[in-house]
């Protein structure tokens, strides 16, 4: 039994505001699953004002709605009323950053087979919370059992 690690750095496509369904972005960037027999694909988010996560990868509407619902959890002081105290960067940046501490930055997905084993209905999702678009980088590692020659 041969173990494998490997790590990678992906940097995401330039996404607007919102929730986005990444998973064939990530695995056409990490071909080498394909050799993993049994393993973990962990997935970091170098960033504080986006997420990662798994969910719904069918129906855009899921998608949709967490952002908005995300958006009614935390509100944007749009107004300037001084709700938060971190507001240097825009009115948009304090929301972002409390987003992703509910959400999270990073996920751990395990290989099987030499494919992700996601349930039926599950995707890497990138969540953006800033209003304007930004370069996003992700670290990906790769470990496990390699299949055999």
């Amino acid at each position: 039994m041969a173990t494998t690690y490997s790590q990678h750095a992906l940097t995401l496509p330039l996404l607007p505001r919102g929730s986005h369904l990444v998973t064939e972005h990530i695995t056409s960037s990490l071909p080498e699953i394909r050799n993993i027999k049994c393993g973990l694909l962990h997935l970091f988010l170098q960033h504080t004002s986006c997420a990662l996560t798994m969910n719904e990868n069918w129906d855009s509407d899921v998608r949709a709605d967490m952002s908005d619902s995300l958006d009614r959890i935390v509100v944007e002081d749009k107004a300037g009323k001084g709700i938060y105290r971190h507001d240097a960067e825009g009115s948009d940046d304090m929301p972002a950053h409390i987003k992703s501490s509910m959400i999270g930055s990073s996920v751990s997905i395990p290989i099987s087979q030499g494919r992700l084993a996601t349930g039926t209905w599950q995707g890497i999702w990138f969540l953006e919370f800033r209003n304007g678009k930004q370069r996003r980088k992700v670290l990906a590692t790769i470990q496990g059992e390699k299949m055999a020659a």
